[in-house]
């Protein structure tokens, strides 16, 4: 799969942009604060709803404007998708596909695979658990439709069990009612739990061997999927948390509390690693995401990397540059002189500045 081009009209900095994308590598470069992330940001929205650094909407439009507009192609398996999305500051963002407008994001969801690399993903391993369960839920709502129905059922009735469990706290006339939700954050989050574990299964049978190159043979990595009801099942940990969620007024136990374990040569590296060997398990989590899409879709992802070279040495920027040369990549940096270094092919190089983006091929 391929982005073939992209338009943008009062995004982030951008009073509007029209660029057509290589099929290969593209190169963003420029000075700090001229928009090189918003347009890496912008196709990730485009492809998932979301932005990896805003949760807000109106954040993303241009200062004084009302509204913001995303196009982008993208084509996959010679099938030809327009999707076009509208962001309002004080609506919900209209989606359409092909001229046909969307009701729920799992419609847009699969239609391109994107995996985002920053430097904030080189500090997922010391990080919160939020970070690693962020990980983990956007690749499979990506890879698995019904996975993203499941959360986003759980979460809503998550929401509606936390309500009852403050309203309680008052008056606890009503907590026959919270069997009813136990119910429903029982059938839903066993099923997030479970299909995490297969997520995590899979990863492992790929980051073993990737860790081990990067590391000359010299580390090993494993991960451990952590669930907070432990060996128990949603149903018993719930009802085994009760008296505690009353207490404190908020659901203790279920996939909204789990985390993934990372370990290097038996230890916890978020604890005991050093700065080198957590970022060297990011980097070998995320080079495994993009192989596990390979073959969980038989097609290759998208690639967005954000500036993460200049965060790396010399022989880990080799081990990515080479990763990466099969599949469509979107790269920023300040500067080619990394590639030119690796001698790297740049297929499509832009300049950008304040806003203004420049093809320099």
């Amino acid at each position: 799969m391929i982005i073939r081009s992209l338009k943008l009209k009062n995004f982030r900095n951008y009073d509007s942009l029209n660029i057509d994308l290589s099929p290969k590598t593209n190169i963003f470069f420029g000075e700090n604060a001229q928009g090189k992330t918003n347009v890496l940001e912008s196709i990730f929205v485009a492809g998932t709803t979301k932005s990896h650094r805003s949760s807000k909407d109106r954040e993303l439009i241009r200062f004084g404007e009302e509204e913001a507009h995303i196009e982008m192609i993208v084509d996959r398996r010679n099938l030809v998708y327009e999707i076009d999305m509208h962001l309002k500051k004080n609506h919900a963002k209209g989606v359409a596909i092909n001229k046909s407008p969307i009701h729920r994001a799992g419609e847009l969801y699969g239609i391109i695979n994107l995996v985002f690399f920053s430097p904030e993903n080189l500090n997922i391993i010391k990080n919160a658990p939020s970070e690693r369960r962020r990980f983990m839920d956007m690749e499979l709502c990506q890879l698995d439709k019904i996975y993203l129905s499941d959360l986003m059922s759980y979460n809503k009735a998550l929401i509606q069990r936390n309500q009852l469990l403050k309203s309680l706290s008052v008056s606890s006339k009503d907590e026959d009612t919270l069997d009813i939700w136990d119910l429903q954050l029982a059938a839903f989050g066993n099923k997030i739990i479970n299909r995490r574990k297969v997520f995590v299964q899979n990863l492992n049978e790929i980051v073993y061997n990737i860790h081990r190159r990067l590391t000359g043979n010299l580390e090993e990595l494993r991960i451990e999927y952590s669930p907070s009801s432990g060996d128990f099942t949603m149903e018993e940990a719930l009802s085994m948390n009760r008296s505690k969620d009353l207490r404190y007024a908020s659901t203790s136990v279920g996939p909204q509390r789990d985390d993934l374990i990372i370990y290097v040569n038996g230890m916890d590296v978020r604890i005991y690693g050093s700065q080198g060997q957590q970022r060297t398990a990011a980097l070998s989590l995320k080079l495994a995401e993009i192989e596990l899409v390979k073959r969980t879709i038989k097609d290759s992802p998208v690639l967005l990397l954000d500036d993460v070279l200049s965060e790396l040495d010399m022989n880990r920027q080799e081990y990515l540059l080479d990763s990466i040369h099969d599949i469509q990549t979107l790269i920023t940096c300040t500067g080619l002189d990394d590639f030119v270094k690796h001698r790297f092919h740049l297929d499509q190089v832009y300049k950008v500045e304040a806003g203004i983006v420049t093809s320099v091929n």
